[in-house]
């Protein structure tokens, strides 16, 4: 899953390495995103190295090797990509090519509560909310829920406060994935898991906090990322 942002920094760097055979410079992919500053390409470019789809090469300048791109851009040989990420706010018109929701395939999942990206908060609640998503967000099906994202601690990883993010429900992580993680059986956090013998790591993707190392039996995985939705 790529933001729209990293999405479009990934295109940008694929058509100059195409066009130059060599990598932007941060100043010019700071321009061509139209950001304030480089310190958000560098989260950028952080973001789309952890996701295996670019490489930097060390003591080189502007080396950056991109190691795949997106499925769909592969096969349509262009910037096709659509990233799985749900955009809120109400246009002032409605296309004339719009369709109804029914015939998009749009699911309602429980809204159950918030859910720490920061200092872990209370445990998932049961809530009577829900919010509307694509089928095809939930790929493969099994049962999925949606939370509210409070704090900043994933924020390089796309991931802002006040998102909602869909989970699907599942008690198996590999290393890598961004998960539902359930802390000594009372609070609740999204991190990136990995496991290290009988230990568990739940990584931050914004250095201003610390990973958590604690022993398997305190954490218990309730789900994996699957999607974002963002209002605006």
């Amino acid at each position: 899953m790529l933001t729209r942002k990293q999405l479009e920094l990934l295109e940008f760097i694929h058509r100059r390495m195409q066009k130059d055979g060599v990598s932007p410079s941060f100043d010019e992919m700071k321009e061509a995103l139209d950001l304030r500053s480089k310190s958000g390409i560098h989260r950028l470019i952080t973001a789309l190295e952890e996701r295996g789809f670019i490489r930097r090469l060390a003591h080189r300048a502007r080396a950056i090797e991109i190691v795949k791109l997106p499925e769909t851009m592969e096969n349509s040989g262009r910037a096709g990509f659509e990233p799985r990420v749900v955009e809120g706010g109400r246009p002032e018109s409605t296309p004339n090519t719009a369709m109804p929701l029914d015939a998009l395939g749009v699911n309602d999942l429980p809204l159950l509560g918030r859910i720490a990206a920061g200092t872990p908060i209370e445990a998932i609640t049961d809530g009577a909310q829900h919010v509307s998503v694509p089928g095809a967000m939930l790929g493969a099906g099994g049962r999925h829920y949606a939370l509210e994202v409070k704090g900043d601690s994933m924020i390089d990883a796309g991931i802002n406060n006040g998102d909602v993010v869909v989970i699907r429900e599942t008690s198996q992580a590999d290393n890598g994935d961004i998960v539902v993680a359930q802390v000594d059986g009372y609070e609740a956090t999204l991190k990136r898991f990995r496991k290290n013998g009988d230990m568990i790591a739940l990584e931050a993707a914004n250095p201003a906090y610390e990973t958590r190392l604690l022993p398997e039996g305190q954490v218990k995985v309730q789900g994996k990322l699957v999607g974002l939705i963002r209002t605006y």
